[in-house]
């Protein structure tokens, strides 16, 4: 777990191995999220780069006899 400061402008710098491990790169736009208490940051990718994200995902749903 990192721990990083704010500075008096309300800024943070997301620490060297974050960054490396979530491909971040200078310019990027990141979504803020606020549940309860806590702050998160989610890294918006190109849709380009999203293809075939979800290859393998088990699409099999069972559904309610009324909803086929």
């Amino acid at each position: 777990m990192e721990t990083v400061k704010v500075s008096p402008k309300y800024q943070v710098v997301i620490p060297r191995k974050v960054r490396e491990q979530l491909g971040i790169r200078p310019g990027q736009r990141v979504q803020v999220f606020l549940y309860g208490d806590r702050i998160e940051f989610v890294p918006l990718k190109p849709m380009k780069q999203m293809r075939g994200f979800l290859k393998g995902i088990e699409g099999s749903v069972e559904r309610e006899r009324d909803r086929s």
